[in-house]
This record gives structure tokens, C-alpha cells and sequence, in this order.
């Protein structure tokens, strides 16, 4: 869950100790072994046009964000249980159908951090959908602003806590 005010994010136990082994393999092992590539890369001559060292070179940088992603992300968790109804409103954390404009959709309001590798579709509270329906009720319907500028309904039919 992504309290927007706060920028904390909500975890089940789970998904925490998962994006802890994450980081600390990238932290820890996953840096030794880009290193090693990078060193053997170099050994090979010519930087310039050295296509393994600049496919390592890239991999570093993409570890080393995926790395900052994570220390912000669980800096900011909050470990706990999920929500358990929608009784007070849409929250993070819950798998929400929705009418929108007259096509049924399903998906999980919150992180893709929290949807860990399930293939439902995630959509952030931040995002123009996800803003119209957190803290509405089962049955009821909001208006929000697509990104070609039209305005849209959607009606939500269903919501329930997130389980994998």
C-alpha cells in the first residue's frame, strides 16, 4: 500500500523479506559479479569498441537504481497485514473490478513491489485511476482525467485484499 501523503508503502511480511534478499544479493553478490565482468571486459583491450564492457557498464547502472529503488521502498514500508474489507474505502493493497466506460477490468491498486510475480495488472495509487477510486466504496462511481484529456467514468463493482 502507497499512502500518497507519506510515501509509505505497505507490505505483507513476505513480500518485505523478498525485497530484502533482493537488495541485499544486488548490495552484495550481484556487485562482485558486475564487477568481475566489467574487470574482464577491460582485460579484452580497446573500451571503446568493447561491447561486453559497455553491456556491463549498462547492467551496473540499471543494479545500482534497482538498488536506490529498493533502500527508498523499504525504508518507507510498513509491515502488516492487508486490508481485510472495503468497508471504509478503497486502500492500497486490494484487488478492485471496476466498470470503466463499459469494460469490465481487474487489478491491484498498490506497487508492483507488493503484486511480487503474479501477472495481474498493478496500478499505482498516484495514477489517474488509481487517485479516483482510493477511499470510494463498493458501488460507487468517479470521473477522472485520461491522458488523451477525455473524462472518464468508472464505476467500482467489487474490491477485496490482495492475496497471492
Amino acid at each position: 500500500m502507497t499512502d500518497a501523503s507519506t510515501g509509505t508503502t505497505w507490505l505483507t511480511q513476505e513480500a518485505y523479506d523478498r525485497l530484502k534478499a533482493e537488495l541485499e544479493y544486488l548490495s552484495g553478490e550481484g556487485r562482485a559479479d558486475i564487477a568481475r565482468k566489467i574487470g574482464a571486459a577491460r582485460e579484452e583491450g580497446d573500451l571503446r569498441e568493447n561491447g561486453g564492457y559497455h553491456a556491463a557498464k549498462e547492467e551496473q547502472g540499471k543494479q545500482e537504481a534497482r538498488i536506490r529503488q529498493l533502500r527508498q521502498l523499504l525504508e518507507n514500508a510498513r509491515v502488516g497485514e492487508a486490508p481485510t474489507s472495503a468497508e471504509g474505502g478503497i486502500v492500497s493493497g486490494m484487488v478492485v473490478t471496476v466498470d470503466l466506460a463499459g469494460d469490465e477490468m481487474r487489478f491491484l491498486l498498490g506497487s508492483r513491489e507488493v503484486a511480487g510475480d503474479t501477472d495481474i495488472d498493478v496500478y499505482s495509487v498516484q495514477s489517474p485511476l488509481g487517485a479516483a477510486i482510493l477511499g470510494r466504496k463498493v458501488g460507487e462511481s468517479s470521473n477522472y482525467t485520461a491522458p488523451n484529456g477525455k473524462s472518464v467514468t468508472v464505476k467500482i463493482l467489487d474490491a477485496q485484499p490482495f492475496g497471492h
